[in-house]
């Protein structure tokens, strides 16, 4: 990695609860932040925004969103205020040779992007803009959109993605030390080796991977942010596994970096 050059992070989010509850992975969370050289504003690619089209947030103050019930309250009350960028939105739409829509008022910061920010950066004192998903796009198209992005990590940019690898919900076991299913260690596991070959082609087409990948993958939202981090890998970079951990029987925590 240039002196220049942010690094490209993909987070496995987990539970929103990790906001609350403090753990073995919001520290590893927090120490990251406090090695990174501190960007001019962060770029969130998060699972929790799918739209038609490609939306880019460009309000100067957004609203922190909780997008989940069924949560303790403590958890509705957070708000994580860091100021929006709206010149890193139109540099966004610069980039992207695709209609891009500038949204000033309906979204904001997701729980996806905070509930990682706030331990990446607690004072919430870092711009952040999120980028949403084209839910009409393939995994390909998603791939190759995120390419265009590259641009942005010598102009200062930490670019975030934030789902996970391997995130079932219908299946998981909400016990402290709960296994991980053998199909979602073995999925997470195809991940990180093809990662570490720099094999992209096959995590693009994850599905050939059979069962494993379908029931680890059941719908695609969580794991393309993924996707995104790996198209931003330089010829000079490798990626960095910062944890590696299936919770709860079936929630990839899978953390890397690109630098």
């Amino acid at each position: 990695m240039t002196s220049q050059r942010q690094p490209a992070v993909f987070a496995g989010h987990g539970s929103p609860m990790c906001a609350i509850e403090p753990n073995r992975y919001t520290a590893v969370w927090a120490q990251l932040g406090k090695s990174l050289k501190r960007p001019d504003a962060i770029l969130v690619i998060s699972a929790h925004w799918v739209t038609r089209g490609v939306w880019v947030t460009a309000m100067p103050k957004p609203k922190t969103i909780h997008d989940f019930g069924g949560f303790p309250q403590e958890l509705f009350e957070i708000q994580y205020p860091a100021p929006g960028c709206p010149a890193l939105a139109d540099r966004v739409q610069e980039l992207l040779d695709t209609p891009v829509v500038l949204e000033e008022y309906e979204w904001g910061i997701d729980h996806g992007a905070w509930s990682v920010l706030k331990y990446l950066y607690p004072n919430a004192d870092v711009p952040v803009v999120q980028l949403s998903l084209d839910g009409s796009l393939s995994a390909r198209e998603h791939y190759e959109l995120a390419k265009k992005l590259q641009p942005l990590r010598d102009e200062n940019i930490l670019i975030l993605g934030s789902g996970n690898v391997v995130h079932n919900l219908r299946t998981i076991h909400w016990e402290d030390g709960a296994k991980p299913y053998p199909w979602a260690q073995e999925f997470n596991d195809f991940f990180v080796s093809e990662m570490k070959a720099n094999h992209h082609e096959s995590l693009i087409e994850w599905e050939q991977f059979g069962d494993a990948a379908h029931l680890s993958v059941p719908t695609p939202e969580h794991y393309l942010p993924a996707l995104y981090i790996l198209a931003l890998e330089g010829n000079d970079e490798t990626p960095k596994v910062l944890i590696n951990q299936v919770e709860m029987g079936s929630i990839s925590m899978l953390t890397f970096s690109i630098q």
